[in-house]
């Protein structure tokens, strides 16, 4: 509930802006996913099924691929993905460190050595001219992460990879909308994983899918993500009767269950609309944070499309008495929710005493880490809602410059 927000800030023990939190990055949830998931529940069938399969082939019709196939996250993707274009223990793969953990994790499970380039200050993606710095004889793949659904330089990727028989698999976790010079995300490096997590624009809950335009990569994504059996082997309980598998090599549990998909398939019929309210609020927040000392996220190109998955806020912490945690503390205050993406991965204790990262090895990613605010973005938000992130942001930053 709103209320007209007083000058003195809530963190301060003036009035908030809103009396209860809006939550960041609650999904929008409607009538069509619980009636889908009350047929599922009555159906018999939870575990991988027909749903699953239908969620495959909507999904990639919606992208425009070859194949797609159902796990139970991206992250489980990521790690299929890369063992199908050859990533093998002493390898070494490239990604940028603004990323989350499962980008540089997936590497690792691999005994694979995570290779972080810095990103661009504008875009928030990995920058590709220090990519080319980077190749050696030891890299197998690229990793570049659409960051907040704003799509990496793949023209220039692509040029960097082929000139150095090297694959590419995108990270997609935030891009399913995306669009890169004409050609939509999921149909342009050797994989792309995505993710359909519960603060993502399609959700399951939890679960992810891996396009592909290589029919072998395909099946064995397929197999693998099932323990290693053989294909279709969930049929096996089907009205169709009783079949036998068979284990072709010991593969893993990353299956995606009937309910998730339950879950999803409305919601990817959804997923062109609610594009179009995210976009509204984007342009909402665009136009009220202009006189404000932070940066906000600048349009792509022509030729590309913006996910508008994370609204993502940069303080001009030169211009501020406080720095970002302090904001971040002072907006929850207000009623208003939001997240950090990311603190760089290479500062996070694992990747420090690992691989021997250290603060100022990539000066922009850092830059980046320390000023970020990811503000609530949904096609659940009401125009009430986002009068109230504006007004709540107008409080602190105004409160809160020198």
């Amino acid at each position: 509930m709103s209320q007209k927000p007083s000058d003195r800030l809530a963190i301060e023990g003036g009035a908030p802006v809103r009396r209860e939190v809006l939550i960041f990055g609650s999904p929008d949830v409607r009538e069509a996913e619980l009636r889908e998931v009350e047929a599922t529940l009555r159906s018999g069938w939870i575990g991988t099924g027909p749903r699953v399969a239908r969620l495959e082939e909507a999904f990639r019709r919606y992208i425009g691929a070859r194949y797609a196939m159902a796990l139970n996250s991206c992250t489980a993707g990521l790690h299929l993905s890369m063992i199908a274009v050859g990533v093998r223990p002493g390898d070494e793969v490239i990604t940028t460190p603004m990323t989350f953990a499962s980008t540089g994790n997936a590497i690792v499970h691999l005994g694979a050595t995570p290779v972080f380039v810095d990103c661009q200050r504008e875009t928030l993606c990995i920058d590709p001219q220090r990519i080319a710095a980077r190749v050696n004889e030891q890299t197998r793949a690229i990793v570049p992460v659409h960051f907040a659904g704003r799509a990496a330089d793949m023209t220039r990727i692509q040029e960097i990879a082929r000139a150095h028989s090297v694959r590419i698999v995108e990270d997609a976790a935030h891009a399913i909308e995306t669009v890169h010079q004409g050609r939509k995300i999921g149909v342009i490096g050797d994989c792309t994983a995505f993710s359909f997590y519960v603060t993502k624009n399609v959700i399951t809950g939890e679960g992810g899918m891996v396009t592909t335009e290589d029919p072998e990569i395909a099946d064995w994504i397929k197999i693998a993500g099932l323990h290693g059996m053989s294909r279709d082997a969930w049929k096996r309980y089907s009205d169709e009767g009783f079949r036998h598998y068979e284990v072709t090599f010991p593969g893993f549990k990353y299956n995606m269950m009937d309910l998730q998909a339950a879950i999803g398939l409305p919601q990817l019929e959804r997923v062109e609309a609610n594009l179009a309210r995210r976009e509204q609020i984007w342009r909402r927040y665009t136009e009220a944070f202009a006189d404000l000392p932070l940066r906000i996220p600048q349009d792509p190109p022509p030729g590309d499309r913006h996910a508008r998955h994370l609204f993502v806020i940069l303080c001009e912490l030169e211009q501020l008495r406080y720095d970002r945690d302090w904001i971040l503390q002072a907006l929850h205050a207000e009623g208003i929710g939001t997240g950090v993406h990311y603190r760089p991965l290479h500062l996070h204790p694992y990747y420090r005493k690992q691989f021997g990262y250290r603060e100022g090895d990539f000066p922009d990613a850092e830059w980046i880490g320390a000023r970020t605010i990811s503000l609530p973005l949904s096609s659940k938000l009401s125009d009430d809602d986002v009068g109230d992130v504006i007004a709540a942001v107008h409080k602190v930053l105004n409160a809160a410059q020198r």
